[in-house]
């Protein structure tokens, strides 16, 4: 599939998909002769994680990292399990700081009225989201 496809098929853009060309995230597609990129289905698998995993807020970097796990079959269990278990413990963070922020903004919901009263300063209380 040219690129177009490729873009509507996994979710990102066609110029995504070339920046991450570009910075080796991806590796270079195929081209016809006439200088086209070529998809595979497999190419749009990994596109579509790429794109899951920056959504919820992985960086490059850590994508990067994702990505050579599945590509290197060879690397020592242990150092996988050691990866995988520090990206579920950025995860279990992230849980934690958006299960905060919805119990603060179900209780503004729920408690606020129409007067011209501000929201209680219990929004000052929200953590961060983690990066």
């Amino acid at each position: 599939m040219n690129i177009g496809e490729a873009a509507s098929e996994s979710g990102l853009s066609a110029k995504m998909i070339r920046y991450y060309e570009r910075i080796d995230l991806i590796p270079a597609s195929r081209r016809t002769q006439a200088g086209y990129r070529v998809y595979r289905e497999n190419d749009v698998q990994v596109l579509r994680f790429i794109h899951h995993a920056r959504d919820l807020g992985f960086s490059i970097e850590q994508v990067r990292t994702l990505l050579e796990l599945w590509r290197d079959r060879n690397r020592p269990d242990g150092e996988v399990q050691g990866i995988a278990r520090t990206y579920i413990d950025v995860l279990n963070a992230r849980i934690a700081a958006l299960l905060a922020m919805h119990d603060a903004l179900s209780y503004l919901a729920e408690h606020c009225d129409d007067s011209e009263q501000p929201p209680g300063p219990f929004l000052d209380d929200l953590p961060p989201l983690p990066a």
